[in-house]
């Protein structure tokens, strides 16, 4: 018997179960057994459901023809496995001088993926977390991207224009290391299988996603980074990942896992967790220091304020000095003769082991038995599905998508 708890009712299902009631209403069976709840039983839907066919039934045989309507709020989310598509679009869009609005981009992403669910307001939220603005133009009002989004993309590829441009030169040219942290939950397996209809599907998935494990790794053109590998059981079933990581954990698998096993001199590409970015004793404060500190900053850097003066007028000072931040990981980097290059904010298709991970997830799905001892064993089957062959494909690609970004930045500057 397959549950049907929760499925919109079709105009067969109702009619079925008038049938069955009343089927169940003629018998006698001992020990004897409500009809309703028989009837619930049989069809793998609630009591009060029966209930409520048979009373609009009783009421009015015609109203069993009238599909019932799925309850609860439409889905709005808009996965982020649209963003690279959207910010093509709509940098497009900008450099070619058309009016860009939320309605043309809902039409879009319907002609491009079947979807016009997204409410505009969560549409234009996302955009926003994507690094969207909706901003004034020359003559119009149009969503562009945020000038401190399209400056650290700037500064990034330029950094890894020049050090590709090195290429020829064993003495200055970086190795490229790519480095991230995901996870994968037991119940992590394909939603959508092939059955027979009135089957259902053989396979039951467990309710919620199940414990999980942790991975950290890194790569190369050639592949995995031997002896990089991390995995550890989450202590935590809910939740963002990154709540289980911190800098203590980071640190160690960074020293003693990573560093040992890259090459000299290497460019050590990573994204701005929080945990990548704990600054160093040496940094100079932030706006989310201590008053103490920023003051005594200040004055180190011969800038004296009043006793007076408030933490926010301090920040003010500071934000006009605008020192850069050392980050604790990249001393440690640079001591061993590396250096660390950040990718630009929202920007995950610049990052080439976010694609290593899906072929990893990918594998782990495929080969799901719902058993943390399973998906132990397919997560090193998974990670063997990413080859050379593999890695410089991937990273062939990246490159091309930063050579888009370098020559639209450019045309769109001129403008």
């Amino acid at each position: 018997m397959i549950s049907r708890r929760g499925k919109p009712l079709t105009p067969e299902i109702k009619k079925l179960t008038v049938s069955v009631k009343q089927y169940f209403d003629q018998i006698k069976i001992k020990p004897k057994e409500p009809s309703v709840k028989r009837t619930a039983d049989a069809l793998g839907i609630g009591m009060a459901t029966v209930k409520r066919i048979m009373a609009n039934f009783n009421r009015d045989p015609d109203l069993l023809d009238e599909q019932t309507k799925m309850r609860g709020r439409p889905v709005h989310a808009v996965s982020a496995s649209h963003q690279e598509v959207v910010r093509t679009y709509i940098r497009n869009a900008n450099s070619k001088g058309e009016h860009i609005t939320l309605a043309d981009i809902k039409i879009f992403l319907k002609e491009e993926y079947g979807d016009e669910s997204f409410h505009k307001a969560t549409l234009a939220r996302t955009l926003n977390r994507w690094g969207f603005e909706f901003g004034k133009g020359t003559r119009t009002q149009h969503l562009k991207e945020k000038d401190h989004v399209v400056a650290a993309r700037q500064r990034y590829l330029r950094e890894k224009r020049n050090n590709r441009d090195k290429g020829n030169d064993a003495a200055t040219h970086r190795p490229e290391i790519y480095l991230d942290e995901s996870y994968v939950n037991k119940n992590h397996s394909n939603d959508f299988i092939w059955y027979y209809g009135e089957d259902g599907p053989w396979v039951q998935k467990p309710t919620g996603n199940g414990e999980r494990f942790i991975i950290l790794n890194a790569i190369t053109h050639s592949g995995w980074i031997p002896g990089s590998k991390l995995v550890f059981k989450s202590t935590k079933k809910t939740g963002d990942y990154h709540g289980q990581m911190n800098w203590d954990l980071f640190k160690k698998w960074f020293t003693e896992m990573l560093l040992p096993n890259i090459p000299k001199n290497s460019l050590i590409v990573m994204d701005n967790a929080s945990y990548h970015n704990i600054l160093s004793e040496h940094s100079p404060p932030t706006p989310q220091s201590s008053k103490k500190k920023i003051k005594e900053w200040l004055e180190q850097n011969k800038v004296y304020c009043r006793d007076d003066c408030l933490k926010a007028e301090l920040i003010e000072v500071l934000k006009k000095m605008a020192p850069e931040p050392v980050y604790a990981v990249d001393e440690i980097a640079a001591t061993h003769g590396h250096k660390v290059l950040r990718t630009p904010p929202y920007h995950p298709e610049l990052q080439p082991i976010e694609t290593c991970w899906g072929v990893v997830k990918n594998h782990v799905a495929r080969n799901c038995d719902f058993t943390m001892k399973n998906l132990a064993n397919q997560l090193d089957s998974g990670f063997d599905k990413v080859t050379t062959k593999t890695c410089t494909a991937i990273i062939s690609r990246v490159r091309k998508i930063e050579d888009e970004f370098w020559t639209s930045g450019i045309k769109m500057d001129i403008q």
